[in-house]
């Protein structure tokens, strides 16, 4: 008799996420592909994968409903993210004088974002264009662009001239809460408990070896050493009652402005 077939991960290929990953290539009960978080959304929502790590925004625009999240993970920061950010070029200089924002369209939760903040801290109506991301194009069309993973967290953006405004940051300023990027999100009934105690398993072992990741993914000294402490100090990983309340936020900000339906309801794997 063969077994119940594995449950289909998506995951996102960017460093953040690999500590929410760690070991689960090696567990026969998932079966794990790695791609851009838009993609991992696109996956989910057309039945090709069973749960994905997907854009906070994405849970409420399943097209059968809401998903169901393994509680207590996510992706989230506390301020300061580093990876998801705003280069204003250097000609504009400041962001209430931007009139136009070059999106990176590998993410949607980040382009949310930036929407919610220029209508409610930075108090600006842009143009947004969707490019590939691609800074120095980027920025020679737009007067700023949206960076995220690590495209955004190696940029050497002083080298630009440009100025770098730090999303998590930002919501911090304006909520006094964490900023949530992404939840293990799939179709209710899809993870048993055991799944479900296997992916907080896996981060608690990714939480705890930030160097072993870092030296895993670059070869080169340098990023080893930003990458060991952003995982460290800028990543939280925990889906808890602050984080919780900084994602209900997010989801009503987001509906005032029609981007995703009016709805504050969390729902939760057992």
């Amino acid at each position: 008799m063969t077994g119940p077939a594995p449950v289909r991960l998506g995951a996102v290929s960017y460093l953040n996420t690999r500590p929410l990953v760690y070991g689960l290539e090696r567990d026969p009960a998932f079966d794990v592909r790695f791609d851009v978080p838009s993609r991992c959304a696109e996956l989910l929502h057309d039945g090709a994968i069973d749960v994905g790590l997907i854009p906070s925004i994405e849970y409420l625009r399943g097209p059968h409903g809401p998903y169901s999240i393994v509680p207590d993970v996510a992706l989230a920061s506390r301020g300061a993210v580093a990876s998801v950010a705003l280069y204003v070029a250097a000609h504009i200089g400041d962001i209430s004088r931007v009139g136009s924002i070059a999106l990176d369209v590998s993410s949607r939760t980040s382009i949310a974002l930036t929407q919610v903040l220029c209508a409610r801290l930075f108090r600006i109506a842009p143009k947004l264009e969707p490019q590939t991301p691609d800074i120095a194009r980027m920025l020679s069309r737009s007067d700023a662009a949206l960076l995220i993973g690590d495209n955004a967290l190696f940029l050497d953006h002083r080298s630009l001239g440009a100025t770098k405004i730090d999303l998590g940051e930002a919501w911090f300023q304006l909520t006094g809460l964490p900023f949530v990027y992404a939840v293990w999100a799939g179709r209710p009934g899809v993870l048993n408990a055991a799944n479900v105690a296997a992916l907080r398993h896996a981060r608690d072992a990714g939480v705890a070896r930030p160097a072993e990741i870092a030296h895993r993914c670059y070869g080169d000294e340098a990023r080893r050493t930003i990458a060991e402490r952003y995982l460290r100090d800028n990543m939280k990983y925990d889906l808890g009652d602050d984080e919780k309340a900084g994602l209900k936020l997010f989801f009503q900000y987001a509906g005032e402005l029609g981007l995703v339906p009016p709805s504050s309801e969390l729902r939760f794997y057992p």
